[in-house]
């Protein structure tokens, strides 16, 4: 299990963009599961929307992307002791099946689907109490250390 201190330590993202609290599971070089707490105090609520407040899709799936960073990260040896960004490079076959408000935790599970040199596939699904509310491939690479 990785905690939020740790996180903070590896990923360059900070409050109010690290949408990461905890990593219950990783196999390195192959899979990662993620939680985010998605609390009514979070900044985007009062605008997305007044009244009724759903997360917007494009933070469920840099929550996706934040964790795939931590999986490559976790899963270079080389990199350890070093902050390196992971960038975001695209997105296919991006899905959002339910809305997701204050109140629940999305688990976010990410698998390897390629790695070549700095450059990373994943294919990762975020669920709800088990439920499917959005899914999305993801590609992304390994920056330079900071």
């Amino acid at each position: 299990m990785i905690e939020a201190k740790e996180i903070m330590s590896i990923l360059p993202h900070a409050y109010p963009f690290l949408l990461v609290d905890r990593i219950l599971e990783i196999e390195p070089g192959k899979r990662i599961v993620g939680i985010k707490n998605v609390t009514y105090n979070e900044p985007f609520f009062p605008g997305h929307f007044p009244g009724q407040p759903i997360m917007p899709g494009v933070l469920i799936v840099e929550a996706m992307a934040q964790t795939a960073g931590l999986l490559a990260f976790q899963s270079m040896p080389e990199n350890k002791n070093q902050k390196r960004p992971v960038f975001f490079l695209g997105m296919d076959n991006v899905r959002f099946r339910k809305p997701v408000i204050p109140g629940d935790q999305l688990r976010l599970e990410l698998e390897v689907t390629r790695q070549r040199q700095s450059i990373w596939g994943f294919k990762g699904k975020a669920l709800v109490d088990g439920k499917l509310v959005a899914e999305a491939e993801l590609l992304a690479m390994m920056g330079e250390e900071k």
